[in-house]
């Protein structure tokens, strides 16, 4: 892919990987995998009536490891959604990709945008954080 930023959208369903630059970008999806159980009720994983024990349901390991590997190689990777699969995604890091947490320059809560419009969130910011960090030369 080739690109130094990367922004991620994610639930617990399902996510949007975005590689880009000020002209181009790149989208991948990934869908969640399992049973069509866990699926059903993967959207409120913080109900527990979402398993048949009463338990909450399991996060998908497998699920963020696809998602890391899909940020690939980018050098700095916002992650954003509009609930707590943003935040399991950043634990998963810290506890199986730590090293790549320092890629990681944000979290933010996000609804649900376009493709279009988490682009142009995305674009807006590294443009400013880019203009906050320290310039080398």
């Amino acid at each position: 892919m080739g690109h130094f930023h990367a922004v991620v959208w994610l639930d617990h369903r399902e996510a949007h990987v975005m590689h880009f630059n000020k002209e181009e970008f790149e989208l991948e999806r990934i869908r969640q995998h399992g049973s069509s159980h866990y699926l059903q009720h993967a959207k409120h994983l913080h109900h527990k009536s979402g398993t048949r024990t009463g338990n909450k349901a399991p996060e998908n390991q497998a699920y963020y490891h696809e998602i890391v590997e899909a940020l690939g190689d980018a050098q700095e990777w916002l992650i954003v959604g509009p609930g707590a699969a943003k935040l399991s995604l950043l634990k998963h890091i810290h506890r199986h990709h730590a090293d790549h947490v320092d890629r990681v320059v944000g979290v933010e809560t996000v609804n649900h945008p376009t493709d279009r419009q988490l682009l142009a969130h995305a674009r807006s910011y590294f443009e400013s954080a880019d203009r906050m960090r320290p310039q080398t030369e």
